[in-house]
């Protein structure tokens, strides 16, 4: 047995118990307010407001912003004031005025500091690769997210000396080179060379520098050298710092050694 559909047989059942004026009249009210649909085309009531989605209503998520079938809400008045009257040079450079920068001095002891060490790594620029560098092991199995190539050695290259598998992979990912399965690319193009030694010295070193050069040091090569390590080499590079703040005319500062 088909089943009619519940809006089918109420309507039926009002129209039976309605006379002929009356069903007139009440078809009439309902045509004003529901939405029929006819071969596709949405016939909509003179009391109903179109969002920009299609949907019809009487509220504000219908009449408000977006509104495309009047009667729509008006827009709220402008009240004609602009942004630039408000926010002013002033109020702008009283904002950057708090940004806390280093002096003149911080800029040159962070320069004699790069190349104390990048000095102190490449022999005075003589040496591109480490020495004796592809009979060393720097592949760290456990930095998992840049895994070894077994036919590539991640040593010492360019003027800081990058090394190890976790400083190749994401200093090629940042500049773009393939530092775990092409490291050699960082002695034999000059420009990634320099790229390399400026992303790590950015990444690793200048968030130390503020403690002064020795921390600098234990940023580069902790464990080799500082708590007494290898106190020779961490005085080489404290002789080149000092020296190189000599020439440019600045106070070394403290905390020299790790």
């Amino acid at each position: 047995m088909q089943e009619e559909s519940l809006s089918s047989g109420y309507c039926r059942d009002i129209s039976r118990s309605l006379g002929d004026e009356e069903q007139k009249t009440l078809y009439a009210k309902l045509g004003d307010i529901l939405l029929t649909q006819t071969a596709g085309e949405v016939l909509r009531s003179e009391y109903l407001c179109c969002s920009q989605f299609g949907f019809c209503g009487s509220t504000s998520d219908y009449c408000g912003v977006g509104c495309q079938q009047e009667p729509c809400f008006a827009p709220p008045p402008a009240n004609g004031v602009s942004v630039d009257e408000i926010v002013t040079q002033e109020f702008f450079n009283g904002i950057i005025d708090q940004i806390e920068i280093g002096s003149v001095d911080d800029s040159r002891r962070e320069i004699a500091a790069f190349f104390a060490h990048v000095t102190h790594e490449t022999g005075h620029f003589c040496y591109i690769e480490e020495i004796n560098g592809p009979s060393r092991d720097y592949c760290d199995e456990n930095a998992t997210q840049y895994p070894c190539n077994p036919n590539k050695g991640y040593y010492g290259r360019g003027p800081i000396q990058l090394s190890w598998n976790f400083n190749y992979g994401p200093a090629g990912t940042a500049i773009g080179f393939d530092g775990l399965n092409a490291p050699e690319t960082v002695a034999t193009d000059p420009v990634i060379s320099f790229k390399t030694a400026l992303w790590y010295w950015t990444n690793r070193v200048q968030p130390v520098i503020s403690l002064g050069f020795g921390a600098t040091i234990r940023a580069i090569n902790d464990a080799l050298e500082c708590d007494g390590a290898n106190s020779a080499t961490v005085q080489a590079r404290v002789r080149y710092y000092t020296e190189y703040c000599r020439q440019l005319g600045v106070d070394p500062g403290n905390n020299l050694i790790c």
